[in-house]
């Protein structure tokens, strides 16, 4: 079926909201929204960058190389590239623009806009009911089969049918019912460390470190270790409109400019337009601080624009944002020195000075900033210990310690100075020429 007209649901209240009309544009490598008249005079800007102006938003020309693109908020509602595996291997269109894209993607995808044949009535594409726990380890194997390119027998694309996860991100995943609840599945993919153990032990480490995170639990399956992640954008069976990070800091970006990826950039973000009642806005953005050390120290270099989101608070009066709870949090064990997300003035260089200096965008001070830092690394400093206590063997461990324990995040650890960012004193107003002495 070639897709060239959809239509954006917004699934966030009890019934279905007709948003607007989708279209292909820039040559089949991006998607425009126009909003429709019910949704410009009662709906929300999805995003900075889609006021509720009667005319099509189209994306910038500014397309990261060659990969298509939709218009703000909208691009997250298309699945990521093992979403798009199992759309090209399920459900094979013909066309695989990003309008088929987003329609094969169904209907649970991240946040509460969906994707429908019908402006008239909510049409998505139809899947089955979500796997169940005790189906997980039918659902790895086949998950495996759709990794190696293996055929599927009907019942097995019954289960993807409804499993099938249109979330981000490249490894094998799966959406999963457990007692009731939505939750995300992800399977062992021949690493050579038991990987979902391992992104389960940092996640509760990054818990004692100031660092809200989903709710984890290791699923443990016949032949290796899961993990599954509670999702963030459901609450009760509602859908919480959700963007991300990438999302964000491009519609927050002048037009003609090119996006600053980063840290300081989403932390500006939060402080203008968080939760402003209670300083939640600023707690949020010093956490912020708190991950992206965190993220630095543990060598979790995987920390791009996709892996980090923000709920849009009650969208419908002032569509506030808050920090969403932290996730594919674990050790790349790499050692590159850089992280996908930029930290500082140095760019994306992994280093707590890099980190450090531009601490103001997240509403700290130097010492104060220091501080966080120090009780990030006491929680770091015993993560050998707490990794073991959940399972992690002890070939895991030394394989880990390599790059955790190596000489150059150690080093970051053991001889991060404190005191040289204490406060300095303040500067002596400037004496006027014309006042008399």
């Amino acid at each position: 079926m070639r897709l060239d007209d959809l239509y954006l649901w917004y699934l966030g209240d009890p019934a279905p909201r007709y948003v607007g009309a989708l279209q292909l544009v820039a040559a089949g490598k991006g998607v425009s929204l126009h909003y429709g008249a019910d949704w410009l005079a009662s709906g929300f800007a999805l995003s900075e960058d889609l006021p509720l102006v009667d005319r099509a938003f189209s994306p910038p020309g500014r397309l990261s190389g060659d990969a298509p693109r939709a218009v703000g908020a909208v691009d997250d509602a298309r699945p990521d590239r093992w979403g798009e595996k199992v759309i090209r291997f399920i459900d094979k269109p013909k066309r695989t623009s990003l309008m088929e894209l987003l329609y094969y993607a169904g209907d649970d995808r991240f946040g509460a806009l969906g994707v429908s044949s019908a402006s008239a009535s909510y049409l998505p594409r139809q899947g089955g009911p979500l796997p169940r726990l005790s189906q997980a380890q039918e659902l790895s194997e086949v998950v495996a089969k759709i990794e190696a390119g293996e055929a599927l027998t009907a019942l097995e694309v019954k289960i993807m049918e409804g499993g099938g996860s249109p979330l981000g991100g490249a490894k094998p995943k799966a959406l999963i019912d457990i007692e009731g609840e939505p939750w995300v599945i992800k399977f062992f993919n021949n690493e050579y460390v038991d990987t979902p153990l391992i992104e389960h032990a940092t996640m509760t480490l990054a818990a004692q470190a100031g660092i809200q995170v989903a709710q984890t639990q290791v699923i443990r399956l016949q032949a290796a270790n899961a993990i599954a992640i509670k999702r963030f954008d459901r609450a009760g069976g509602r859908r919480i409109h959700s963007i991300s990070a990438g999302t964000a800091i491009r519609a927050a970006t002048p037009a003609g400019t090119e996006p600053q990826l980063g840290y300081p950039q989403l932390a500006r973000i939060l402080r203008r337009v968080g939760v402003s009642q209670g300083d939640v806005h600023l707690a949020d953005a010093q956490e912020l601080f708190r991950r992206m050390v965190f993220n630095i120290l543990i060598d979790n270099t995987d920390d791009h624009e996709k892996n980090h989101s923000l709920l849009v608070v009650n969208p419908t009066a002032n569509g506030r944002l808050r920090l969403a709870p932290a996730y594919d949090v674990l050790p790349t064990n790499s050692g590159q020195g850089y992280q996908e997300f930029i930290c500082g003035a140095q760019g994306q260089e992994s280093t707590l000075s890099n980190a450090m200096s531009q601490c103001d965008a997240f509403g700290l001070g130097p010492a104060q900033a220091a501080a966080q830092v120090l009780q990030v690394i006491a929680v770091v400093n015993t993560w050998r210990a707490h990794f073991a206590s959940l399972g992690v063997s002890t070939s895991d461990l030394d394989s880990l310690a390599e790059r955790l324990d190596g000489e150059d995040l150690l080093r970051q650890r053991q001889a991060f100075d404190a005191g040289q960012y204490q406060a300095a004193p303040p500067k002596r107003r400037p004496t006027s020429p014309f006042r008399k002495t």
